[in-house]
């Protein structure tokens, strides 16, 4: 027997590392002094312009979400969809992205898929002015069965430490600011997946009236930046004030109810006006369709608001203006901190 015979493909792989090559070095930055195939990815910090550099890291993945786009055939957004959930997570803390890197895993390489999945990474690197500068494509026969996959991200950005954003300062009054989501994003979709395809028995490429599209269609929008409408508002000085935006949540896994309160300090809560946007309708389909709770709901998918912000009442105006100029037409006040109530510590978000 040969390696090949067991499952592996030698040649597959290294044709990925050919086809791949290009498309990393496409998104490389001042930075970026390696290329794809070293054994480590180098990056020279010094190439920007920070006097006292916090590095910020996180580590993701799509979740189920992969397994709408194994049944539709369509990779290349879930490569978006990993890059900017990352680079949104180290927003949170006022970072910007420096590099990153991909592990993917399989039962049987395919050349053509794990291209399109770089082909989405790339893209969406450039967008975020973020190197790609490694990763790892690893063949798992008998581990992963043949055709699937699973991917996963890793990122590295950085913050001068005078600008990093921890919810510190935040008091009972201060705004809440919320940017829109372009769908579920990458979360809810185990739930989403259970009611649309088991209980009602539907196909992927099925066009639905009440969402206006297809289920792939819908379930597939890709995971959206945040970065280039914050980006202004975390280089804001104010004249040495500092940006005007005490704290930021990423809605994931969890909604508003359980990511909001992980930057709100012990004392605060959060009041959410449910009227101040409206629910886009694949939740509102979601919700009937499976009968799902409201509480639920919210606190499995982002409902329509991928990202909040917090500020001062008094910097609430142009905080919004700033977002408006910056493309994000929908931002809007969405609720405000509130003191908790004493002894109910589990209930940090309540909506009317």
């Amino acid at each position: 027997m040969d390696y090949k015979q067991s499952g592996v493909d030698i040649d597959a792989g290294q044709e990925v590392v050919a086809r791949i090559a290009g498309l990393a070095r496409s998104t490389a930055t001042a930075g970026v002094l390696s290329e794809i195939g070293s054994y480590g990815g180098l990056f020279h910090l010094g190439a920007r312009d920070y006097r006292d550099p916090v590095l910020v890291s996180s580590a993701d993945g799509v979740g189920t979400k992969l397994r709408v786009a194994l049944l539709a055939r369509r990779h290349r957004g879930i490569g978006h969809d990993l890059v900017n959930h990352c680079v949104n997570d180290i927003l949170v803390q006022g970072a910007e992205p420096l590099f990153f890197l991909d592990y993917l895993a399989t039962g049987r390489l395919s050349p053509d898929v794990a291209v399109e999945v770089v082909e989405g990474l790339a893209d969406a690197c450039r967008v975020n002015g973020c190197a790609l500068i490694g990763g790892e494509t690893a063949e798992m026969p008998g581990f992963y069965a043949d055709g699937d996959y699973d991917l996963a991200g890793f990122i590295v950005g950085a913050v001068d430490r005078t600008r990093l954003i921890d919810g510190r300062d935040l008091v009972p009054g201060d705004r809440l600011v919320g940017l829109p989501a372009s769908g579920l994003h990458t979360n809810g979709y185990s739930l989403a997946r259970s009611i649309v395809f088991d209980r009602a028995g539907l196909g992927v490429h099925a066009v639905v009236p009440e969402i206006g599209t297809s289920i792939a269609d819908a379930l597939l929008a890709p995971h959206r930046t945040y970065l280039p409408a914050v980006r202004p508002l975390l280089r804001d000085d104010r004249a040495g004030s500092g940006s005007p935006v005490k704290a930021m949540a990423h809605i994931t896994g969890g909604g508003i109810t359980d990511n909001l309160p992980r930057v709100l300090p012990a004392g605060t809560a959060a009041r959410i006006e449910r009227d101040t946007w409206s629910i886009p309708p694949i939740f509102t389909w979601l919700q009937h369709l499976g009968s799902v709770g409201d509480a639920e709901m919210f606190r499995t998918f982002n409902m329509g608001i991928g990202f909040v912000l917090v500020c001062a009442d008094a910097e609430v105006e142009g905080v919004v203006d700033a977002l408006r100029e910056a493309g994000e037409a929908d931002a809007r006040v969405i609720g405000r901190l509130v003191r908790a109530e004493p002894g109910d510590a589990e209930r940090r978000v309540s909506y009317e």
